[in-house]
């Protein structure tokens, strides 16, 4: 199957699981007292920002699916000197601060599956930036793929 069909692909199943949690019913599996739906809030308020921050930094190369755009340049500065994948960290944050708010088990299970999911993107879009860019190899050996490590120390190329 081609790249780009796999691409679409991806980015169908991130929609459908997206859509899923935002939609499926809270729970009684944990109590979500204020503070818990404040801290859920917060994190999915931080985590919107990230991606928003990342996918600005990209400008005129971000690209609706994992496939990098014809022509373009491996970006490893602002956000992408601290992971490798800051638009997913982003919707990462999202996912987890839904979760939090929620009080579900089915949306906790949704949860891991959408984390699950995006390690699997996330290999998919590594393999092509590989091919692509001869220097990615060095960049994944210093930066991480989705939480910053903070005891690195964070390099632009």
């Amino acid at each position: 199957m081609h790249p780009r069909t796999i691409g679409w692909l991806l980015v169908a199943a991130q929609a459908v699981l997206i859509l899923v949690l935002v939609l499926l019913p809270s729970g009684d599996a944990w109590p979500t007292p204020r503070w818990l739906e404040v801290t859920g809030l917060v994190i999915g308020g931080l985590g919107a920002v990230w991606a928003l921050v990342a996918a600005l930094r990209l400008g005129e190369r971000l690209t609706p699916t994992p496939v990098p755009r014809d022509g373009g340049q491996l970006r490893t500065d602002g956000p992408y000197a601290h992971v490798r994948h800051p638009i997913y960290t982003g919707v990462l944050l999202i996912v987890v601060g839904l979760t939090l708010r929620s009080g579900s088990a089915v949306v906790l299970a949704v949860g891991l599956a959408t984390i699950a999911f995006f390690h699997v993107k996330a290999r998919f879009e590594e393999g092509l930036l590989a091919e692509r860019f001869p220097e990615y190899r060095a960049y994944t050996d210093r930066t991480p793929r989705f939480v910053p490590a903070p005891w690195r120390r964070a390099t632009s190329g």
